[in-house]
């Protein structure tokens, strides 16, 4: 089993030699984290220099830039990034084709290794999974599975996953395989209505309403057929009845989960759900899962990231054993 990785405070570079690079490459944001051979954090790195921001001839030098004095400095074997998420798409540095599910979590032998000028970096480009009928595709959360399977999840047991998200993923797993995942747009339709649409005049950008959020996952679930009506009702209920924007932010958020837990209801309704997630998001939809009744395990997403790199930085030394 992979040994989870370090989340204490960020180490320095004095106490600890780089071994390996572990980057989540997104579409608007870029993370690495500097690490040492024992898979433990030395230091971490942002940008905002995401896949939409960049040409391929782009990621080299963005990559060099960020981790500056943590390159090696001789000679010898380059330092490894290996990197999930959106770099390995088409519209990325090299495409890393998708596996086909059912699956396990793609690795290191399935990873792309684009063409690199400097000598002191090998870049391993992570793949995603795919499913044809019907046509769904994930890139960056398959290494989250993977670093939730290598915790010590049961793989016998049919399990579902829930990963929030601009576009969130629910996954089923089977004997440690992923059998099949549904995208669902949930938050960038919230965006969309809340800064473009006529519900803007009534939905503020910050604030909450806890009961109003509530209330709207049982009004969605009850009905998500209506989702339209109940949508506009926001408007309304802001012009009829002085609705808050801060009650109208809850309601938007709580119609658009429930019409997503309606059409998942099989999942969540027969089996323990898992939410990969600790942020403001995957906090609303364990508060929706269990106003329903379900009791879902929250597990915090970047020590899953780095659990999935590490494991496959574990495979790439296997490898490379003689």
């Amino acid at each position: 089993m992979t040994a989870p990785p370090d989340l204490s405070p960020d180490r320095t570079s004095d106490t600890s030699a780089p071994a390996w690079i572990a980057a989540d490459w997104g579409t608007s944001q870029l993370r690495l984290w500097v690490m040492d051979a024992r898979n433990q954090v030395i230091a971490r790195l942002t940008s905002d220099r995401g896949m939409s921001r960049l040409c391929p001839q782009d990621y080299e030098p963005t990559l060099l830039d960020l981790l500056g004095d943590h390159l090696p400095t001789g000679a010898g074997s380059p330092l490894p990034v290996i990197c999930c998420g959106m770099a390995g798409s088409r519209q990325g540095w090299a495409e890393a084709p998708y596996a086909s599910a059912p699956c396990p979590p793609p690795g290191i032998a399935e990873a792309t290794q684009p063409a690199i000028t400097d000598p002191r970096l090998a870049v391993y480009l992570l793949p995603g999974i795919k499913t044809t009928d019907p046509a769904d595709v994930m890139r960056g959360e398959e290494t989250q599975i993977a670093g939730f399977l290598s915790q010590g999840s049961n793989q016998q047991e049919t399990q579902v996953i829930c990963l929030p998200g601009t576009h969130s993923k629910w996954v089923r797993l089977d004997q440690g395989q992923v059998t099949s995942f549904s995208t669902f747009m949930t938050g960038e339709m919230f965006a969309l209505l809340r800064g473009q649409s006529v519900l803007r005049h009534c939905v503020s950008e910050e604030g909450w309403d806890d009961a109003a959020f509530t209330q709207a996952i049982a009004e969605s679930l009850a009905a998500p057929a209506s989702i339209s009506a109940q949508l506009f009702r926001l408007r309304a209920d802001a012009l009829l009845t002085g609705q808050r924007p801060e009650t109208g932010r809850a309601r938007l958020s709580g119609l658009l989960i429930g019409a997503e837990l309606a059409a998942t209801q099989h999942d969540w309704s027969r089996q323990p759900i898992t939410i990969l997630g600790t942020d403001t998001l995957a906090r609303c939809y364990e508060t929706a899962l269990s106003a329903l009744g379900c009791v879902p395990q929250r597990v915090d997403a970047e020590t899953l990231t780095l659990a999935g790199l590490s494991a496959a930085y574990d495979q790439l030394q296997k490898s490379q054993t003689p």
